[in-house]
């Protein structure tokens, strides 16, 4: 883990439980320094309590948080949404491999947005595009504001759907959601997010009226 040095540097937190992820991302902020020469911190967390201990001993630091959402202590969601509850002015990036899929992806970046990110990058992109994100924020520690999709606009033309789960659905039914893109059946689900078949069940109701389909699959054929 880089130190944080006395000079005020751009410091990000790369919170992902693979190392070499870690590693990629580090080297190639540290090899594309800001123009201005300023140095780059880079903190690494493999889980969101270490991630939650760094940011709470750094956040005066930390300009930009890159979070995966499959962490060992997290399931769906519920790691963004339990970050930005205990710090809500945090800047946050979440860089996932859920949902590979164009129509998941969709959905996902529309589910991490309305959970409090900045900006969803999938990891199906290269590493090279991570680092062009994250220097939209400013290297020099300038500020990130709202950072857009990387791919500006999703690929299905119909947003209305996705736009209606956004404002309808709170953050649990979204990771119930999500888990619904990937074919997942109520017993997988419950499984994933520790719940019971029946409260999956209640969920999965809510959803369908919500966005007002009678079916799983008339739902998932309103995104095509």
């Amino acid at each position: 883990m880089t130190s944080i040095s006395s000079a005020r540097a751009s410091t990000f937190l790369m919170v992902d439980d693979h190392e070499l992820v870690r590693l990629g991302v580090r080297a190639l902020l540290n090899s594309q320094a800001s123009p201005s020469g300023s140095a780059v911190n880079v903190l690494e967390a493999g889980s969101l309590c270490e991630a939650l201990a760094l940011y709470e001993r750094h956040k005066d630091a930390i300009d930009l948080v890159l979070l995966d959402l499959a962490l060992p202590d997290t399931r769906g969601l519920n790691g963004l949404t339990t970050f930005r509850e205990r710090h809500p002015d945090a800047r946050i990036v979440v860089i996932s491999g859920i949902g590979t899929s164009g129509l998941a992806q969709d959905w996902l970046a529309q589910a991490v947005l309305a959970a409090g990110a900045d900006a969803f990058l999938p990891k199906t992109a290269s590493l090279r595009e991570v680092v062009s994100l994250v220097r939209a924020c400013g290297l020099s520690g300038g500020a990130v504001g709202h950072l857009p999709l990387t791919s500006n606009e999703p690929p299905h033309a119909d947003r209305s759907l996705p736009e209606r789960a956004s404002e309808t659905l709170s953050p649990r039914h979204l990771s119930v959601f999500q888990l619904i893109l990937e074919g997942k059946n109520n017993r997988e689900i419950a499984e994933a997010l520790h719940l019971s078949e029946g409260t999956v069940k209640n969920y999965v109701s809510t959803i369908l009226l919500r966005l007002e389909v009678r079916s799983r699959a008339q739902l998932i054929s309103s995104l095509r």
